[in-house]
């Protein structure tokens, strides 16, 4: 008799199982019509080049910043995007932050705003609000002995246009302002005021997007879409998934630095004591790493695994469809394997810098090392830093923190912004995937938190695996077919505006 009872426990739950994984399959695609969009792409390729040429690197260290490469690439903009500066409204705040306000139909106040303490449009609310198109103009610094030319040239090499900054991110910068210099030369204007924020701060985590951010609160203004840097079309980034997907960041991680230290008396290397300061370290970097912080599926992973889960093959839609059952084995696969995959469902820290003793034949009294913490946004950096302290049982060994941002808010995916950001990637890159997802790098966008819950974090660019590695790295480069994606598909999202 229990044999049979447990017989038909098992045959329920195979039932279920199945049952869930069949009913998990893709919504209907949405029945869309796209046109043809036409600009002139030779100018969008040169202006593009032009500012690829202006050799914007921030450092934290201000006295390594050439400022006249950032005036020379602003000084640029009335010639590269002259409509622009003919209709809309040129602001510029502390900190390298530029500030583009094209009035729309509906706007209350036409008036130029030419200073940080100008009156501005009237306040609103997100259901009647603008549209804010974010990117960064500066970028990070060059080691020249990795590249295989100048990498400011700003030419097209071997059918690419080669340079630091084609892919992070001039390519979006370019893609709004060229979109929108096309548009207003056609005669177009958004139905909602569209503004265009820049940030020549945002490699260091400076300060520009801060005050663009605080304009933006003393005014009253809460946008209906900000779009910035995030995911981009990929593929094979996801379980049993090999189609193109689009990637858009609901959400952020959140970013700390933290510092392991440890003090003792030293000595001579010849009669150490059992456990060295450098050895004690050692073991603390991996108790960390043996016990990593617990996996939290949050809202942005839940959405994406509901989203691109469905098309996935039938082992994966099975797992994804019954989290409630595999979750644990889905967690123990990302804490064996690590990867973008890992990253995405807790926090994870990577042990970057360690240091000791100047000498070879001496203990140093003295030893640190340093990790750089990404915060899975159920968690907080008091909650990491307590969980270090709890896997760490070597009491000696202090913990300091330096917490650079808290997990960003999550934003909305059931209102007009986002199913804007959604028509303009399938107009673009029709046939293409389109899912939330959680943003596992920092960006500019976190500090617009402030602001709305419809921040969406998309780079506008169809990018392969070693195009990927290229930013930040040597040889950066942009294929044109992908740098006028950009424009097109900056073009279809303010024409919904």
């Amino acid at each position: 008799m229990i044999g049979y009872i447990i017989l038909a426990i098992v045959v329920i739950f195979i039932a279920v199982l199945l049952i869930r994984t069949a009913a998990f399959k893709p919504a209907p695609a949405p029945a869309e019509e796209f046109g043809d969009v036409e600009f002139d792409k030779e100018r969008a390729a040169d202006c593009l080049a032009q500012l690829v040429r202006c050799k914007t690197v921030s450092y934290t260290d201000h006295s390594l910043e050439d400022d006249a490469e950032f005036e020379k690439l602003i000084g640029l903009l009335p010639s590269l995007y002259p409509n622009v500066f003919k209709t809309c409204d040129f602001t510029r705040l502390a900190d390298r932050g530029i500030l583009f306000r094209w009035p729309g139909q509906a706007s209350s106040n036409g008036a130029a705003i030419t200073s940080q303490s100008a009156k501005g449009p009237a306040a609103c609310t997100a259901d009647d609000g603008p549209s804010v198109l974010m990117a960064h103009y500066d970028v990070v610094p060059v080691e020249t002995a990795g590249w295989d030319r100048d990498p400011f040239c700003g030419e097209f090499i071997d059918g690419t246009l080669y340079g630091r900054g084609t892919l992070d991110t001039k390519v979006t910068f370019n893609g709004a302002l060229f979109a929108a210099d096309t548009l207003i030369a056609k005669g177009f204007v958004p139905k909602k005021d569209v503004y265009m924020a820049f940030s020549g701060q945002e490699e260091i985590n400076g300060k520009g997007a801060v005050h663009i951010v605080d304009w933006f609160l003393e005014r009253g203004i809460e946008p209906a879409m900000v779009v910035d840097e995030g995911g981009a079309v990929v593929e094979g980034v996801f379980p049993g998934v090999s189609g193109s997907c689009a990637l858009i960041g609901i959400a952020e991680k959140g970013l700390m630095n933290v510092d392991f230290k440890l003090d003792t008396n030293g000595g001579h290397a010849s009669a150490p004591a059992p456990h060295t300061p450098v050895g004690r370290l050692s073991k603390a970097c991996v108790d960390i790493e043996n016990n990593p912080c617990r996996s939290h599926f949050t809202e942005p992973v839940l959405k994406m695994f509901d989203t691109l889960g469905r098309h996935s093959s039938f082992l994966y839609r099975m797992i994804f469809a019954n989290l409630w059952c595999f979750g644990g084995v889905l967690d123990m696969i990302c804490k064996k394997s690590g990867g973008e995959l890992n990253a995405l469902v807790r926090t994870t820290t990577a042990f970057t810098q360690m240091s000791g003793s100047k000498a070879n034949n001496v203990i140093p009294p003295s030893a640190s090392m340093t990790a750089n913490v990404r915060i899975n946004p159920a968690d907080t950096s008091k909650t990491v830093l307590e969980h270090y302290r709890s896997v760490i049982k070597d009491p000696e060994v202090k913990i300091e923190a330096n917490v650079e941002a808290e997990p960003s808010r999550i934003s909305r995916t059931d209102v007009d912004g986002w199913e804007r950001v959604c028509r303009a990637i399938r107009g673009t890159w029709k046939g293409t995937l389109v899912s939330p997802y959680l943003m596992v790098q920092c960006s500019d966008s976190r500090h617009y938190g402030k602001l709305s819950d419809r921040v969406y974090r998309f780079s506008a660019m169809d990018l392969t695996s070693e195009e990927r590695r290229m930013i930040h790295g040597s040889n950066e480069r942009i294929r044109p077919d992908c740098l006028f994606r950009a424009v097109e598909f900056y073009i279809r999202l303010i024409e919904q505006c």
